[in-house]
């Protein structure tokens, strides 16, 4: 069964994808810098009888330096199985889209986060046929923000730095200075980071430290109004972030598009469907053909 705390560690960077980016600069990372982040289907699904979801999947154009797909894990424990099933996601994205895959596992501890950097080698002794080299952030390199001003100015790395150091000594400090800076911003934003600081705090000491600096009734977060008005205010942000991502592929590609097509793309609300034209816009050759499987 998927914790809170799970669920908490891959929604903020399904809220925020750039914070994959950031996280990087600030961890000194080789990467190339993104001129363009955008969220992609999680299903990794072959065959019926199996069924595979990465957490979060996302694909980061760098410009000359070219494109690649981070594929986000949370991972609360270890687990001798996930090896397997990341070696399964790594290869089965590059087979997919011909793009290099970046695993990224997030964790809540040094000894989890340490096991789940290892590296995995597969194959015999005497012929390893694949190394595995998974990225992990957690409390061992996630740096701990304590400046409210510094937290105000990324909120999603500010929740990430809070969720990853629940159990670190300073947790009251750190939580005190995401605080600060949630009411810099609107209350939308504010409730998703809160909620979501809240989830991935779980049942650890510092949870209760949070609800007491949090001047709300955090119950609001659970009910079932709350989480369906949200749940549609997300769908919503997705499909408008997915159509507008088919359009920019469409751009790059030097595809035409016409009124009729735009208008098609930028008024569907089936994230299903938008995904299907998104895989599709990476190859058609007129901008019609999105369409073309579903109108056969």
């Amino acid at each position: 069964m998927v914790s809170s705390s799970h669920e908490a560690m891959h929604r903020i960077f399904q809220e925020d994808p750039g914070v994959f980016a950031r996280t990087f600069r600030t961890l000194g990372l080789p990467f190339p810098e993104p001129v363009a982040v955008s969220l992609m289907p999680t299903d990794l699904t072959e065959t019926k009888p199996l069924e595979r979801r990465v957490d979060t999947l996302l694909r980061i154009d760098a410009g000359r330096n070219g494109s690649y797909l981070p594929a986000v894990e949370a991972q609360g424990k270890k687990d001798r199985d996930k090896p397997g099933n990341w070696a399964y996601y790594v290869a089965h994205l590059y087979a997919k889209y011909r793009l290099p895959p970046v695993l990224l596992v997030t964790c809540q501890d040094r000894s989890t986060a340490e096991w789940a950097a290892e590296t995995v080698t597969i194959g015999p002794a005497a012929w390893p046929t694949l190394s595995l080299r998974p990225l992990v952030l957690g409390p061992h390199n996630v740096p701990v923000i304590t400046d409210p001003d510094v937290a105000a100015r990324d909120i999603p790395l500010a929740t990430l730095s809070a969720v990853t150091h629940g159990k670190d000594p300073n947790a009251g400090v750190i939580l005190k200075a995401l605080a600060a800076a949630l009411q810099t911003v609107d209350d939308d934003t504010a409730m998703i980071f809160a909620e979501l600081t809240e989830l991935g705090l779980g049942a650890a000491p510092a949870a209760k430290i949070w609800r007491d600096l949090m001047s709300v009734d955090l119950s609001f977060f659970r009910s079932e109004t709350s989480q369906r008005l949200r749940s549609e205010g997300r769908a919503e942000g997705r499909a408008e972030g997915r159509a507008e991502d088919i359009l920019r592929i469409l751009s790059k590609r030097g595809i035409a598009v016409p009124e009729q097509v735009r208008e098609r793309i930028a008024s569907c609300a089936d994230l299903d469907v938008l995904g299907e034209w998104f895989d599709r816009s990476l190859t058609v050759e007129a901008a019609e053909d999105l369409f073309a499987a579903d109108e056969g």
